[in-house]
């Protein structure tokens, strides 16, 4: 489910006015206006200071985060724990997978039931989950009085990987964006046009949706040119194209030969084939390593482009390539702390 067709819009919601952000939802992108964005920005680059002055603060002292993960993680829910821990506060974790540690959705309770008595004991709560569409359903349709973010709505979005992602891009390229009443503040560096190269597992990378759309709507002050690049069963969906194709500064291009999609980019994006996603092993196994990023990938590829991954990472990228200068995954990790740590401070009124 789109946020767009869901129970109320918030599409520009969340603005330059940090009040637009207290106590607000977060489950998709579109809600991110780009002045708002600009405000994100800025203070994840403010909250990497103060990790690496002072280690943080206590902005969020006595507050506590609900992190409830439906689905495995290891990056998103780890990095929320320890954004809300850097600035003072404390956090209550609930595996609601198989295995996992509440008996809640055993016994049949409905995970909107769960995230209501959930936020009786916690100030945000954090929420993934296998269903599309779950968390934008939790967060605007049954009552909820405490903001929730998206961690991940099955194949639907994943906002906060995708504002870290740009972060990253804009961090590291020196993009500038178009805001309301002037330029950003960022130290441009970037010239001509973006071109971001999207590779792997287009049709189930909820990652890649969202960063698609983000980077579409971000008004960069640059032409952006998207290039898809998966196997045939495996590319974008067409409701991410069409979101994309209503912004006239983007282009969108199709590629299968990873050698030619990263001739001239800037940037490419890679993505695993997600197992879990498909029906059968079979499937899976014929598309798995369809395409592997290596040595001899980077030695024909711009000595700018820099190699990003959302991780966890099988075989797509080779550990040869973690060497080189132009591979950020690792910084792209540790700049989701910091975007984390800011979208916690303006949720919770303290940025």
């Amino acid at each position: 489910m789109d946020l767009d067709s869901s129970l109320v819009d918030l599409t520009n919601t969340l603005t330059s006015d940090p009040k637009s952000w207290h106590n607000s939802h977060l489950v998709s992108v579109t809600q991110i206006s780009t002045s708002g964005l600009l405000l994100l920005l800025n203070t994840a680059r403010s909250m990497r200071s103060l990790v690496r002055t002072t280690g943080g603060d206590d902005r969020l002292r006595h507050r506590i985060l609900a992190s409830v993960f439906y689905e495995a993680s290891t990056r998103t829910s780890c990095s929320f724990q320890a954004a809300m821990m850097r600035l003072g506060g404390t956090y209550l974790h609930v595996d609601g997978g198989a295995g996992g540690n509440t008996s809640a959705s055993k016994k049949g309770e409905t995970l909107e039931d769960t995230i209501r008595c959930l936020e009786c004991y916690a100030d945000v709560t954090v929420l993934r989950h296998p269903t599309t569409g779950s968390v934008q359903r939790v967060a605007l349709g049954s009552g909820t009085v405490k903001p929730v973010i998206n961690a991940g709505d099955g194949v639907g979005e994943h906002p906060t990987q995708a504002l870290l992602d740009l972060y990253t891009i804009w961090d590291e390229l020196g993009l500038s964006l178009d805001v309301d009443g002037g330029d950003s503040t960022n130290e441009t560096k970037h010239t001509g046009p973006l071109v971001v190269v999207l590779l792997g597992d287009l049709k189930h990378g909820r990652t890649v949706h969202s960063l698609a759309k983000l980077l579409a709507r971000s008004s960069i002050k640059h032409e952006l040119v998207l290039r898809y690049c998966a196997p045939s069963s495996l590319e974008m969906p067409s409701h991410v194209k069409e979101y994309v194709g209503t912004f006239p500064n983007a282009r969108q291009e199709e590629y299968t030969d990873m050698h030619e999609a990263v001739q001239g980019a800037n940037v490419l994006y890679v993505t695993r084939v997600q197992k879990e996603r498909f029906d059968n092993v079979e499937d899976y196994e014929k598309v798995k390593g369809a395409y592997v990023v290596n040595a001899k990938l980077m030695s024909s590829a711009p000595s700018g482009m820099i190699v990003m991954h959302p991780l966890p990472r099988v075989d797509e990228i080779a550990t040869e390539v973690d060497s080189d200068p132009r591979a950020c995954y690792f910084r792209e990790m540790e700049n989701g702390m910091f975007v984390r740590m800011a979208i916690l401070a303006l949720i919770l009124g303290a940025p």
